[in-house]
């Protein structure tokens, strides 16, 4: 399946080129060339960071493909994950120069941790994207390691239906991903295997 029509970058990027885009063709326009190399420069270094190119989502039901560019550091059992639960934890190093926008590792419903949770004392301490897919099974993603005190900024809703390797969030300066699925799903990755985002399946979840 192929993910919908967008430009080269993801939206919250295209601020930044306008800015290095605009010096660069007042530049050229008035015969200023050695000074174009300042601005195209960083509209080169824009355009590597906020990235954001279409992917083909592999047909895997029940499949968990990477939310993130990277490389797969860790894989674990928790028996507390942040629904309280077992849970197999990836976690993923985030590539620097891999696509800036996160995807979607299943299909489901987009549920509200505080308002699920709301009578357990952990509650407020959970954050994320936690998805629930229609066979009932939960996907958590979380980030961590944000530099420069900058989160990633998810721009989907509460109650919104998501597809699998649809795009969810801007990743911004996060260094790591985390992805939590059911005990008895199927871990398909190793450690230090190199992933792509909306394309590598990570693990399958236990339904038929």
């Amino acid at each position: 399946m192929k993910g919908k029509r967008n430009p080269f970058v993801a939206k919250e990027g295209i601020p930044f080129l306008l800015v290095t885009l605009i010096p660069l063709v007042a530049c050229w326009h008035y015969g200023y060339r050695p000074l174009m190399v300042v601005p195209a420069a960083l509209l080169i270094l824009f355009s590597l960071i906020f990235r954001d190119p279409r992917r083909v989502i592999p047909a895997v039901p029940l499949g968990v493909v990477s939310p993130v560019d990277g490389t797969v550091i860790e894989i674990k059992l928790t028996d507390k994950g942040s629904l309280g639960d077992e849970a197999h934890q990836i976690f993923i190093k985030v590539d620097s120069l891999g696509t800036y926008t996160a995807r979607c590792p299943v299909e489901g419903k987009i549920m509200d941790f505080h308002g699920a949770l709301s009578d357990s004392a952990e509650a407020s301490a959970c954050s994320g994207l936690w998805v629930k897919t229609d066979e009932g099974d939960n996907v958590v993603l979380q980030f961590h390691q944000h530099r420069l005190g900058l989160a990633p900024k998810a721009f989907l809703r509460y109650g919104e239906r998501v597809g699998q390797g649809q795009r969810c969030a801007y990743l911004r300066l996060a260094g790591a991903a985390e992805v939590q699925l059911p005990i008895n799903g199927r871990v398909m990755v190793t450690q230090g295997q190199t992933v792509i985002a909306g394309v590598d399946v990570l693990a399958k979840l236990p339904h038929p």
